[in-house]
């Protein structure tokens, strides 16, 4: 593994993280190439948000989404920066967070590329009450407004509180929870793929 050119043995790692602290903060591409794999194989749900700014939707796939606190229902998720999706996003009053069904990687696809079709009329796009794009057959949605960001290398990471709950799975009934969307190792799968048979 890449992961064992690049660190000392565990007995030395803290010392080294110290040392590295104080010397050199910057990453070795060795540690990059590292940190990236730990993630690639690292599965993580497909959220998509939306807003509306200056009268035009914006939106962006993230695979980011965390709960980050119940009271008050809170949420964090990272942005790229130099998008200008994130950009409009992070100017926005209320964003809506679409956690995606199994059914929905194109989608989640058009808007991870900047140069793709978005809020096609195909795609099912709606406009909520306050104002945001809504995927209404997303598996869950939540409307949301951005507590506080802050910036870390190329990305803003975001701290947001839950305004609503528009849609979410029913407990009692688990037969008809829909699958979600998961990324990993640079592909789009089912949740379904995770349990066991």
């Amino acid at each position: 593994m890449k992961s064992k050119n690049c660190f000392r043995p565990f007995r030395n790692l803290f010392v080294r993280r110290i040392l590295l602290a104080m010397t050199d903060p910057t990453p070795t591409s060795c540690q990059q190439a590292a940190f990236r794999d730990i993630f690639r194989g690292h599965p993580a749900g497909v959220a998509l948000i939306t807003a509306t700014v200056d009268g035009e939707p914006a939106g962006i796939t993230v695979s980011s989404v965390a709960s980050l606190s119940l009271d008050p229902l809170s949420i964090s998720f990272s942005l790229m920066k130099r998008t200008g999706s994130a950009e409009r996003i992070l100017r926005s009053r209320s964003q809506l967070v679409h956690f995606l069904s199994d059914a929905q990687s194109s989608i989640a696809r058009s808007f991870a590329q900047s140069s793709a079709d978005r809020f096609s009329e195909s795609q099912g796009w709606q406009l909520a009450e306050t104002g945001e794009p809504l995927l209404a057959d997303a598996r869950a949605v939540l409307r949301v407004h951005i507590l506080d960001a802050a910036r870390a290398g190329e990305s803003t990471l975001i701290a947001a509180e839950v305004t609503d709950v528009l849609k979410a799975p029913d407990p009692a009934h688990p037969e008809d929870d829909i699958p979600a969307l998961i990324f990993k190792d640079r592909r789009y799968f089912s949740s379904a793929q995770l349990k066991s048979d």
